[in-house]
């Protein structure tokens, strides 16, 4: 049985993540899939106005006369979120009141609870796959509000086995899992040591999945305090490192640094035609995750 602490965070989150649902997001999950998901039905003699993309070249040549393809929208949508829950998910600066979240894992389990119960309410299945540097837990997809209540205790309170993390693991596990298309959300701040080998599956991936990207950040990452000599600790490698921060060249470096991280993968999102929207835990963003949502419905639609 949970205490009582635990509950009232599963709960506090699970609210949060209904009230953005209902409020901001209903019904775009759909529109984001548009375009993709559609069952071969049979051809049907071309008609002027149809669309000539969709001309079946080989019964075409056949008959010699055009014919197109005819498809029909598959009824049901799998959506997957794939949560990073390695060590460095449970930093965050300072819980500030405007995001209202304590760590990159409450804000994941806040955001991945507002895509599911958007999912469920219009009828489709989600699931979850939830990795460090290996596979921790897959819950598979389903379609009732008490399976988001699920997802989102596994999300807040599974203790991983191990500190570092592998996207690329978590990629290739739901490439083995699912022959059919998914739309299918990474939620991480994206700090994987194999930065090659991430960036080419998760590029892989979108070419048979839909795949998106919601990036955890934190302002510390951008900003470092003048608060005189710190240690400070790689919570994936454990790693210290004792750095002056009264130095204005020692901030400047810092800042540098992150913002090269930053515009490195954004460069490498935009490479690979993968919709990408970076969380802040200090700052609102739910009405931008509707907007985000909505940009990549028209680029789908397109």
């Amino acid at each position: 049985m949970l205490p009582n602490d635990y509950i009232q965070r599963l709960r506090t989150v699970e609210v949060r993540a209904r009230l953005i649902s209902e409020q901001l997001m209903g019904g775009r999950l759909g529109s984001v899939f548009k375009g993709r998901g559609m069952d071969f039905a049979d051809v049907r003699e071309y008609v002027p106005g149809d669309d000539v993309r969709r001309i079946d070249w080989n019964v075409t040549a056949r008959l010699r006369k055009p014919f197109i393809k005819r498809h029909v929208e598959e009824r049901e949508l799998v959506v997957m979120l794939l949560v990073d829950i390695s060590a460095s998910g449970d930093f965050c600066s300072e819980t500030n009141p405007v995001a209202g979240v304590a760590s990159h894992r409450e804000m994941a389990a806040v955001l991945a609870g507002s895509l599911a119960f958007s999912a469920v309410r219009d009828g489709d299945r989600v699931g979850a796959i939830l990795f460090s540097d290996r596979v921790e837990r897959y819950i598979p997809p389903r379609k009732t509000r008490a399976h988001v209540t699920r997802l989102l205790h596994e999300i807040l309170f599974t203790t991983p086995k191990h500190s570092g993390t592998s996207i690329g693991t978590a990629l290739k596990f739901l490439n083995n899992l699912f022959s059919r298309p998914t739309l299918s959300f990474v939620l991480s701040d994206f700090h994987d040591p194999d930065t090659d080998g991430w960036t080419r599956a998760i590029k892989a991936s979108n070419q048979r999945h839909d795949m998106m990207a919601l990036r955890m950040s934190d302002q510390r990452e951008l900003e470092l305090p003048d608060v005189g000599w710190v240690l400070l600790q790689d919570s994936e490698t454990g790693e210290v490192l004792e750095v002056d921060s009264s130095d204005p060249r020692v901030r400047e470096g810092w800042r540098v640094a992150g913002q090269a991280r930053r515009d490195q993968l954004i460069a490498t999102f935009r490479g690979g035609r993968i919709p990408e929207l970076e969380v802040r835990t200090d700052q609102p963003w739910a009405q931008r995750l509707q907007g985000f949502l909505d940009h990549a419905a028209r680029r789908r639609i397109a």
